[in-house]
């Protein structure tokens, strides 16, 4: 939970949750705008993007992870762009490495 709060101050803060209820309350998802700036946070705060999984219209649509692009350190903007390149419509989420530094 302590990560979780984290996220929503300082990561997700003035961005729109899209998650209506299909997935646990504690995943936040985003649309393609959104989840740029949620890239962008993140990366400043130096947090870790373990996964990313977009969903369409409520269903799981893929899932890409660290492991699928080696040993790439900004491996997380080049699924990003594969997703976006699809031209669907997602809704986009990640799992996170919180530095500990950022947790009590």
């Amino acid at each position: 939970m302590e990560s979780l709060n984290f996220l929503i101050k300082n990561i997700f803060i003035g961005l729109e949750n899209l998650n209506t209820g299909f997935d646990s309350e504690s995943i936040y998802y985003f649309s393609k705008s959104d989840f740029e700036i949620v890239l962008n946070r993140a990366e400043k705060f130096n947090i870790e993007i373990l996964g990313i999984e977009p969903w369409k219209n409520g269903f799981f649509y893929d899932v890409m992870t660290r492991e699928d692009f080696k040993t790439d350190s900004n491996w997380h903007r080049k699924a990003f762009l594969k997703f976006k390149e699809t031209g669907e419509n997602l809704q986009y989420s990640a799992s996170y490495q919180i530095p500990s530094k950022f947790l009590n």
